[in-house]
C-alpha cells in the first residue's frame, strides 16, 4: 500500500505542474510568434498569464495582439511587463520593453510627451545597469523620436547607431538604424541619399535574417519616406516585393502614421479600395491616438471620397475636426463641389498663409487653389498662380509634384489660349504614366483631348475613351461623368461602367437601386423605405448620373446584371 500523500507534498508537486505548464505554454507561444500564428501565440500567452503573471507572457501577449491589429490593447500589457521585468531583475528586456512603449506612442499614437517619457526609461535602464550593449538601440529609439521635428539631430543619432550596429554587428539595428538615416535624409531634401539607404534597409528586413519586428520598423520608414516625397513607384515597387511576407505574417504596417502613409501610396497608385481598408484600420485603433493623427487619416478618408463624388459623405467624415490643418484642404474640396467656389477659395488662401517653410504641403494647397480659380473662370489669375507654383516646384527636385505643376500649367494655359498647354499637359501625362499614378494620368488624358480635339479628332476620342476607363475602374464617378460627356459632345457613345461603380453609390442608393431592379415604382419604394416618393426621385436622379445612365429602366437592368450577383 503507498504511503500517504501529506498535504505539503500535495501542494508542491501541483506547483511543480503549474511551473511545468507555464514554461510550456511559454515555449509553444514563442514558436507561434516567430512562425507569425499570432492568435495561437495570443491565447497561449494568455493560459500562461491565468496560472501565473510573468513579464515574458504580458510582452509576448502585447506583441501577439499589436500584430492582431489592437494596438491599444498592447500598451498597458507592455506597461505592465516592463514593471515585472525591473522587478525581476531583467533590466535587458525591461528596456526593449520600454523601447516598445516609445516606439508605440510616437508611431501609432502621436503621443510623443509618452514616448520621450518610455525613451527617457530606456536611458535609465542602460544607465542604472550599465547596459552598453544597448547603445546602439537608446541611440535608434532617439532617432525615432526626433524624426518629426529635427531631422538634422535625427540624422545623426540614426549614423551613430548603424555604427554601433557594424561594431556589435547586429543585423536587426544596422536594418533599422540604416531606414531610420534613410528617413530623415529624405526629410532634409536629400531624396537619392535616403531613398538608396531605404532600399537596402528593406532588402535586408526581407531577406529573412532579421525579426519579424524589424521587418515592421522597416516598412514603414520606407512607405512614409516614399509617400512623403511622392514616390509612389518605389513605394509600389516594395509593396510587391513584400507580397510574400504579407501572404505569411500580415500586413507590415502596423503603426498608424504607417497605415496612413501606406493608404496615400495605394490611393495615388489606384488602389482605392485598398487604401480605404487601411484608413478604416488606422482609424479603428481607438481613444489612444492623438486628435491630429485622427484628423489626417479622416482628411485622407474625406479626399479619397471626394474624389469619389460622395462629397456629402467627406464633410460627414470631417465633422468637428475642420479647424485641423490636414481637414482644411478637404472641407475647401467639399465648398468647391457644392459650387461655393468664393468659400473653397479663402479656406485655401488663409491655410496657405501659414505654411511658410514647408514646401510640399504648399504645393499641395496652391494645386487645390489653382483648380479652384480655373472653376471660377479666373484664368489669369490660376495662370499667374500655375507659373509660380512651377518655378517653386522646379527646386524641389520631386518627379510627382513637378508633373503635377506642369498638369496645373498646361489647364492655366488652355484657359487663356496659349498653344504651349498641349506640352505641358503631354508632359504631364508622360509623367504620371511613368510615376504609376493612374488618376493623375486620366485627368491629364482628358485635359489633352479636350485641348486637341479640332486638331486631330480620332486622337482626342481614343485619349478621352482611356480617361473614362480609368475613371471608371477606380470610381472616380464625377471625373468618368465628365469624360462621358465629352464623348457624348463629339457624338461618341460612352461605355457603361460595370459593377466597381457601384462603390460610388450611398448605402440608399444601393437599396433604391436594388428595388428600381424589382420593378417597383417611386412611390412603392418610399412605403418600402418610408420615406417620400420626392426622396426617392431625389436618390434616383443621383445614381442615375453617378452610373452614367439615362432612364429608371436602364438602372433596373443594371440592377439584375449586377445587383445579383454580389
Amino acid at each position: 500500500m503507498d504511503a500517504p500523500v501529506k498535504p505539503s507534498d500535495t501542494e508542491s508537486m501541483a506547483s511543480e505542474r503549474s511551473v511545468q505548464d507555464v514554461a510550456a505554454l511559454l515555449a509553444t507561444a514563442d514558436e507561434a510568434l516567430r512562425a507569425g500564428r499570432w492568435e495561437e501565440a495570443r491565447d497561449d500567452f494568455e493560459a500562461a498569464l491565468e496560472i501565473e503573471e510573468s513579464g515574458r507572457a504580458l510582452f509576448g501577449l502585447a506583441l501577439a495582439v499589436w500584430w492582431l491589429g489592437d494596438p491599444s490593447s498592447s500598451i498597458p500589457l507592455w506597461e505592465r511587463a516592463f514593471g515585472v521585468f525591473r522587478r525581476e531583475g531583467d533590466h535587458e528586456n525591461a528596456f526593449f520593453t520600454a523601447m516598445y512603449l516609445c516606439l508605440g506612442y510616437d508611431m501609432t499614437f502621436a503621443n510623443f510627451s509618452a514616448s520621450r517619457g518610455w525613451l527617457a526609461k530606456c536611458a535609465r535602464v542602460v544607465e542604472d545597469s550599465r547596459l552598453d550593449v544597448l547603445q546602439g538601440w537608446l541611440l535608434l529609439c532617439e532617432a525615432v523620436t526626433l524624426h518629426n521635428d529635427d531631422p538634422v539631430a535625427a540624422q545623426e543619432k540614426a549614423r551613430a547607431a548603424l555604427d554601433a550596429a557594424r561594431e556589435r554587428n547586429d543585423a536587426d539595428l544596422d536594418v533599422c538604424a540604416r531606414s531610420e538615416l534613410g528617413a530623415a535624409l529624405v526629410e532634409l531634401g536629400r531624396i537619392s541619399e535616403g531613398t538608396a539607404l531605404l532600399d537596402e534597409a528593406m532588402a535586408g528586413a526581407l531577406g529573412g535574417e532579421v525579426d519579424l519586428d524589424t521587418v515592421v520598423l522597416a516598412s514603414c520608414r520606407t512607405i512614409t519616406s516614399c509617400s512623403r516625397a511622392v514616390d509612389i513607384k518605389r513605394a509600389t515597387q516594395w509593396i510587391r516585393a513584400a507580397t510574400r511576407f504579407n501572404e505569411k505574417y500580415g500586413s507590415p504596417h502596423l503603426y498608424t502614421t504607417c497605415r496612413i502613409h501606406y493608404a496615400r501610396v495605394l490611393l495615388l497608385s489606384g488602389q482605392w479600395a485598398l487604401a480605404e481598408a487601411q484608413l478604416k484600420a488606422a482609424l479603428s485603433v481607438g481613444q489612444l491616438v492623438e486628435p491630429d493623427l485622427h484628423a489626417e487619416a479622416l482628411a485622407l478618408f474625406g479626399h479619397l471620397r471626394v474624389i469619389q463624388g460622395r462629397a456629402d459623405e467627406a464633410e460627414r467624415l470631417i465633422a468637428g475636426y475642420e479647424q485641423h490643418a490636414a481637414a482644411v484642404p478637404v472641407l475647401a474640396a467639399v465648398r468647391a463641389a457644392q459650387g461655393q467656389f468664393e468659400v473653397a477659395e479663402w479656406l485655401v488662401r488663409r491655410r496657405l498663409d501659414l505654411l511658410e517653410g514647408k514646401p510640399l504641403a504648399a504645393a499641395d494647397l496652391s494645386g487645390l487653389l489653382i483648380e479652384i480659380e480655373l472653376d471660377r473662370g479666373k484664368a489669369q489669375q490660376a495662370l499667374a498662380d500655375a507659373e509660380a507654383l512651377s518655378q517653386a516646384t522646379s527646386r524641389l527636385g520631386v518627379p510627382a509634384v513637378s508633373a503635377r505643376s506642369r498638369y496645373l500649367l498646361g489647364r492655366a494655359l488652355a484657359a487663356v489660349g496659349n498653344e504651349t498647354a498641349v506640352r505641358e499637359l503631354d508632359q504631364a501625362r508622360t509623367a504620371f504614366v511613368e510615376l504609376a499614378m493612374p488618376y493623375e494620368a486620366a485627368r491629364s488624358r482628358l485635359a489633352l483631348a479636350r485641348l486637341t480635339h479640332a486638331a486631330d479628332k480620332e486622337a482626342a476620342v481614343e485619349e478621352s475613351k482611356g480617361a473614362l476607363a480609368t475613371f471608371q475602374e477606380l470610381g472616380a464617378i464625377p471625373d468618368a461623368a465628365a469624360a462621358a460627356a465629352l464623348l457624348r459632345e463629339w457624338g461618341v457613345k460612352a461605355v457603361r461602367r460595370g459593377p466597381n461603380a457601384l462603390g460610388s453609390l450611398t448605402t440608399r442608393e444601393q437599396e433604391i437601386l436594388a428595388l428600381l431592379g424589382e420593378g417597383l415604382s417611386n412611390r412603392e419604394i418610399a412605403a418600402r423605405l418610408f420615406i417620400t416618393p420626392k426622396t426617392v426621385e431625389h436618390h434616383v436622379g443621383h445614381l442615375l448620373t453617378k452610373l452614367d445612365l439615362k432612364r429608371r429602366g436602364e438602372a433596373a437592368a443594371y440592377a439584375v446584371r449586377h445587383l445579383s450577383s454580389k
